[in-house]
């Protein structure tokens, strides 16, 4: 069964546990990704296979990079922060309100 994704691409997201946020590039309807990788998310945190995960470019107080996170593990980011991870500008523009428009030129 696919679910519906509850969050959408260019919309901004901050962690449940973790302290980031980031934008939402790409979604996969369930987990898509190794099995190594989900090994080594610590067992109390670690998400169900069978739920949307997410592509974000991801910033904390220290760095930016690219985060693929579980949409149990997503909350809303209310804020209207601008997100400085150098990825963004490919694919986004930035609107009034502080959310993210995907370029019409790009194609995924």
């Amino acid at each position: 069964m696919i679910k519906n994704a509850k969050y959408h691409i260019g919309q901004i997201v901050k962690h449940r546990v973790y302290p980031f946020r980031g934008v939402i590039f790409d979604v996969d309807p369930e987990f898509d990704n190794s099995e190594e990788w989900y090994a080594s998310i610590p067992e109390d945190i670690r998400p169900t296979k069978n739920q949307p995960f997410y592509h974000l470019f991801a910033q904390n107080d220290e760095t930016e990079y690219v985060a693929y996170v579980s949409e149990q593990n997503l909350l809303a980011d209310a804020s209207s922060e601008p997100l400085r991870h150098p990825e963004i500008d490919e694919i986004f523009v930035r609107n009034s309100d502080g959310s993210y428009s995907t370029k019409q030129i790009y194609h995924h």
